[in-house]
């Protein structure tokens, strides 16, 4: 293949080598991925319906729960599709479509987290202008903002990556499309392409971790300070649940993009996708509904409703 534009398609890793164990494979993605849509549907329609969640934190969570159910949906279907008939197939088309909204969703999440920081920071710093600084026009332009930068983002990595000519054939050492092993097949020397990818997705990455890192030790000064036990322990379950999906999120992801080439292995890098894009939106609603009394509560009255219904 001389050029980009003679491949019209790619070859994805299969998931296993043996066909007991690919339907093994297309089992385990099938139960992730109803346990991810359930999970993210119910906190999609518990937020939506209940009045009383409709506040900053909830209205973000949803937003959460939508990017989690956008990037297991972009990427598990086709690797399922591939286990369960036995092929490794994706179209050129089907694989920037698949790498644009990817980004999108991936994207979206990481700033959509530096947000519910954001929300976080100020209901414990700032309580008594949690009113003015996270009004409901505030909190609509603030995810419109990470929805934009999320596409912004996709677009121009999207494009930058399928420019290039590919003439290293048109097999992927992954099971979906990734940027890293796109420019694995280029003509051109990928060094500064790859070196301009981590640059400039770093740029905004790293803003945002620094801005999550002081906001977090903002927040802990100002928990340790609240006298009583019953303050400390409510600030702290409200923190936790957040702290710990992005901690899940940063350290797979950073580990995946960042991690020395001497220990890369198609396999390595297929546990640390599944990691960090296939089981975080399955556990990301369990996280959160574990140590919050209203989601609960929300999630409860949900179901009573549509029991009450049927």
């Amino acid at each position: 293949m001389s050029n980009s534009s003679s491949i019209s398609h790619f070859l994805l890793l299969a998931l296993a080598g043996t066909r007991q164990l690919q339907l093994l494979h297309f089992c385990l993605f099938l139960g992730i991925s109803l346990a991810a849509l359930l999970a993210n549907g119910l906190i999609i329609s518990a937020v939506a319906c209940g009045h009383h969640l409709h506040t900053p934190m909830f209205f973000f969570l949803l937003n959460l729960a939508l990017t989690d159910l956008g990037s297991i949906c972009t990427t598990v279907p086709k690797a399922m599709h591939n286990s369960l008939w036995d092929t490794t197939n994706i179209s050129y088309a089907g694989c920037a479509a698949q790498l644009f909204f990817l980004l999108v969703f991936i994207s979206a999440e990481y700033y959509v987290l530096t947000i519910m920081c954001y929300d976080r920071y100020v209901s414990i710093c700032k309580p008594l202008h949690y009113g003015t600084l996270l009004g409901s026009r505030a909190c609509a332009h603030m995810a419109a903002a990470a929805w934009a930068s999320g596409f912004l983002n996709a677009l121009l990595h999207t494009a930058n990556t399928f420019s290039l000519p590919l003439c290293h054939g048109n097999v992927l050492d992954q099971f979906f499309c990734e940027i890293p092993h796109i420019l694995k097949l280029s003509c051109s020397d990928t060094y500064l392409r790859g070196l301009g990818f981590i640059a400039f997705s770093a740029f905004p990455f790293f803003g945002c971790f620094v801005f999550i890192v002081f906001s977090y030790v903002q927040i802990f000064r100002a928990v340790l300070r609240i006298p009583s036990e019953q303050g400390r322990h409510k600030a702290f379950s409200t923190c936790l649940p957040h702290l710990a999906v992005v901690s899940l999120f940063v350290s797979t992801a950073t580990f995946t993009y960042l991690k020395p080439p001497s220990i890369t292995s198609p396999t390595l890098d297929l546990s640390l996708s599944v990691l960090y894009l296939v089981v975080p939106p399955a556990l990301n609603p369990f996280i959160y509904s574990l140590r919050n009394q209203e989601l609960k509560d929300g999630l409860w009255k949900l179901m009573i409703l549509s029991f009450q219904k049927k």
